[in-house]
């Protein structure tokens, strides 16, 4: 399997927010490389805009499933 960024020829970037959440998990953590199927430079370059994406407060850092 191809990596995604790789196969669109396309870079993560911190305002395309619907590929930002399909790499986070259902807790909002950040998938491993084995899960998301990237190669080592995009993984590097999506943690980063993750990353930044949450410090502008456009991605949450936890999700509360559950609390009440």
């Amino acid at each position: 399997m191809k990596c995604f960024f790789c196969q669109y020829g396309s870079e993560p970037s911190f305002k395309d927010l619907d590929n930002l959440t399909k790499f986070l998990s259902a807790r909002k953590k950040i998938v491993n490389r084995e899960r998301s199927h990237l190669c080592a430079k995009h993984q590097r370059k999506l943690q980063k805009e993750i990353k930044y994406a949450r410090f502008l407060g456009l991605l949450p850092y936890v999700s509360y499933q559950g609390i009440k």
